[in-house]
């Protein structure tokens, strides 16, 4: 005979068969979350804490790659940086990419200057 014959399956759970089908899954989202999220939660939460506490005098690199000097914090989100002598821009706070140099308190730098 050239058909062979069908052999019926066995009758299977099927619900250990879709746990095991799920593991792979899990395992990459697993993966992802320490490789991928974790960190770049971490990163966006120093970065907000680095934001907080800007303040007068600090020496700042905008998003743009503008560096300047904070003179003002105009409001909870704009600060005025003085990118060159006597030039002065608003900008927003969340646009600050890094801050390069601390500068003193505020308080410190005019009991120095008496």
């Amino acid at each position: 005979m050239l058909i062979s014959p069908a052999y019926a399956q066995m009758p299977g759970g099927g619900g250990s068969d879709f746990i095991i089908s799920l593991l792979p899954i899990v395992l990459i989202f697993v993966v992802f979350y320490f490789l991928l999220i974790r960190p770049q939660q971490k990163k966006v939460k120093q970065h907000r804490a680095m934001i907080e506490a800007v303040r007068r005098g600090d020496r700042v690199v905008t998003s743009g790659g503008i560096l300047g000097t904070i003179t003002k914090v105009v409001s909870d989100s704009e600060l005025e940086v003085e990118i060159a002598q006597g030039t002065r821009v608003r900008v927003v706070r969340q646009t600050i990419s890094d801050v390069v140099d601390k500068g003193e308190p505020a308080s410190a730098a005019g009991s120095a200057n008496q």
